[in-house]
């Protein structure tokens, strides 16, 4: 589904991709960790091509994404931050996406699961920083696309809608999904994840289940075992 070989990628002097390759063959949840400035929210957008690598080369259903943007429609993105137009109503935005994207039937059901629709004729630059990452979550998810990936979706939800949350990633898992996730959150990385992807210094250090990683680091417990290869890999 996704290919990444030998992906580099600076900033300046800030080498932020050191030759990552990463492939996802199968659906299934897949949680991308690593410190801050570790090269997650990078290999993200080298993926969305709202960044061009230095070197390498990212497949996306095996079809190389250089000088190619329609492999997009198969990728469904959350951003961290949602920069929604302030003046603009809930409602508006949701037909806008609509009419850029093309119809759905789902923003309904979402609406509802999310407890929206007191919202939809207020103006989002009026909501709260939850209410708007509800917002960010029916747009993300009411398109029906092999590919999601969400960068910190848990962000401002209080305690009933991360429940939903988890409820509805679970449900897009099942239909073959192949789920991106970035998440400083571990009790919810390890509630949901099938396969940790753990980057450090723009590197691949781990790829493989949270079992599998206690039992490489020898940790009984998630956080542990992670605390354990941010230890080794400093030291």
């Amino acid at each position: 589904m996704v290919e990444i070989l030998d992906l580099h990628k600076k900033f300046g002097k800030n080498n932020v991709l050191n030759g990552v390759d990463l492939n996802i063959n199968e659906g299934g949840i897949f949680a991308v960790l690593g410190p801050n400035g570790s090269g997650k929210t990078t290999i993200i957008k080298s993926i969305l091509g709202m960044v061009i690598p230095d070197n390498g080369t990212i497949k996306v259903f095996n079809t190389n994404i250089k000088k190619n943007s329609n492999y997009r429609s198969k990728i469904d993105y959350l951003p961290q931050i949602a920069n929604f137009p302030s003046n603009l109503k809930v409602i508006e935005l949701i037909k806008m996406i609509k009419d850029l994207r093309g119809q759905t039937n789902n923003d309904q059901k979402l609406i509802e699961t999310f407890k929206l629709q007191p919202f939809l004729n207020k103006k989002l630059g009026t909501l709260s920083g939850g209410t708007k990452q509800k917002v960010n979550l029916v747009l993300t998810f009411m398109f029906d696309s092999p590919i999601v990936i969400l960068d910190e979706p848990t962000t401002g939800l209080d305690p009933i809608s991360l429940i939903r949350l988890k409820e509805l990633i679970t449900v897009e898992k099942k239909k073959g999904k192949a789920i991106l996730i970035t998440s400083h959150i571990m009790s919810f990385v390890e509630e949901i994840a099938d396969q940790i992807v753990f980057i450090l210094e723009g590197k691949i250090y781990f790829k493989g289940s949270i079992e599998e990683l206690k039992t490489k680091t020898e940790q009984n417990d998630f956080e542990h075992a992670i605390a354990n290869i941010l230890t080794k890999n400093h030291a």
